[in-house]
């Protein structure tokens, strides 16, 4: 194990000693699904109290419009939370970006609501790692930061968002906004159990297909309809078959139908396409393309393609290597061995890479089940992972870059 300097060793200390489960509990206790919007104001509202404590401005940001195909085929809009967005010296001569979210996937009327204390010491609750106990991390990470001889020389941006969980489709702007001219990111999202973090990362990109046929008797005049489920079948079974060389295609669900003795007019395919590279997203738009366009030739019914590729591919180039690079090393100097592997998984990373910022994305707490009732933290790893953040934007700032 390296040995700190004296001011790394006190900027490490503060982190850990920083009172991240007082802020954890009340966080945890507010539910913040995506779609709960009175939940959302409120966990906003806390998070600016917190986050408070750090200088600059805090703005919430409205969120930009989204429009979603609903089951009968219509676009529909669909309300988001606002968004946190504080600004620390703007005009700092190294600028980070430290990005998160507030919102979970568990709804208000989810029975999983509270944080308990399992038998083994680890906590179980709704977004203790996916990612409250991360913003616990961020801001005691900062904090400790702020109160070290080094402040005045970083500037940086905070971006906490209310729709990660659904895409980041409202708060995608803001985000390319807040990475532009930044040096490095780094987002919160959890670790795996034993702290490997997450490195390249494919992409992904949901697709709504809305089908219109006609409909008619199903005995009486069948040959006048045009089935609208049949095609949407159609189209999922095109779509699955461009799966293959780092794409994998996955038609989710099929809204629509009629009673029996009616031919369905009305139906929508919902798919989700991972693509491992920018080719292979190319080649997923191509066959989404022509698969719409020969089946709705075919069947002769209308098809609408609404949805986009909303996360790219996240490869690891040499800038985030150094990155990483820096985060072991800063690991290896508070005895912690940390490595990184490829994932499918996708999150606000990919989007921050896309703008040519180097980022690790996975700096938040050690801890798994994430997206089930089954959810936990390692209680341990709040004061890890905020002196392995802190350490290491101290080292950033120390030489000027990532």
């Amino acid at each position: 194990m390296d040995v700190l300097t004296s001011a790394e060793a006190a900027v490490v200390e503060r982190a850990r000693a920083a009172p991240m489960l007082a802020h954890l509990e009340p966080w945890v206790a507010v539910n913040s699904g995506t779609r709960n919007l009175a939940g959302l104001a409120r966990m906003a509202q806390l998070l600016a109290d917190a986050f408070s404590a750090l200088p600059g401005g805090i703005a919430l940001i409205k969120p930009d419009p989204v429009e979603a195909i609903s089951a009968s085929g219509r676009l529909q809009p669909i309300e988001h939370g606002r968004h946190l967005l504080l600004t620390v010296r703007p005009q700092a001569s190294i600028q980070l970006l430290f990005a998160g979210h507030m919102d979970t996937v568990y709804p208000a009327d989810h029975p999983f609501q509270k944080m308990r204390v399992r038998e083994d010491g680890a906590l179980n609750g709704p977004g203790v790692a996916d990612m409250k106990g991360g913003l616990a991390v961020m801001l005691a990470a900062l904090e400790a930061i702020e109160n070290s001889g080094f402040a005045g020389r970083l500037g940086y941006q905070v971006v906490i968002n209310s729709d990660e969980e659904t895409g980041s489709l409202s708060s995608a702007q803001l985000i390319a906004r807040a990475a532009r001219g930044k040096a490095a990111a780094f987002v919160y999202e959890p670790s795996l159990a034993d702290g490997t973090l997450a490195g390249a990362r494919g992409g992904t990109g949901n697709f709504s297909l809305a089908v219109t046929g006609r409909s008619a008797h199903a005995g009486r005049n069948p040959e006048e309809g045009r089935n609208a489920l049949v095609a949407a079948a159609e189209l999922a079974l095109r779509l699955a078959d461009a799966a293959g060389d780092g794409l994998t295609v996955n038609p989710a669900r099929i809204d629509g139908g009629s009673p029996n003795n009616v031919v369905p007019e009305h139906a929508v395919l919902r798919v989700n396409f991972r693509p491992a590279s920018l080719d292979a997203a190319a080649r997923a738009q191509a066959a989404l393309d022509t698969a719409a366009t020969e089946v709705a030739a075919g069947h002769d019914v209308r098809v609408e393609c609404h949805g986009s590729f909303n996360r790219p591919p996240k490869p690891i180039d040499a800038a985030a290597e150094r990155l990483f690079g820096l985060v072991r090393d800063a690991g290896q100097s508070l005895g912690l061995s940390v490595g990184w592997r490829d994932t499918g998984g996708v999150c606000d990373g990919n989007n921050i890479a896309a703008c040519g910022v180097p980022v690790v994305d996975t700096m938040g707490v050690r801890g798994g089940a994430i997206h089930s009732p089954e959810e936990y933290m390692l209680p341990d790893s709040l004061a890890e992972r905020a002196a392995l953040s802190a350490l290491s934007i101290l080292r950033l700032v120390e030489r000027g870059s990532a």
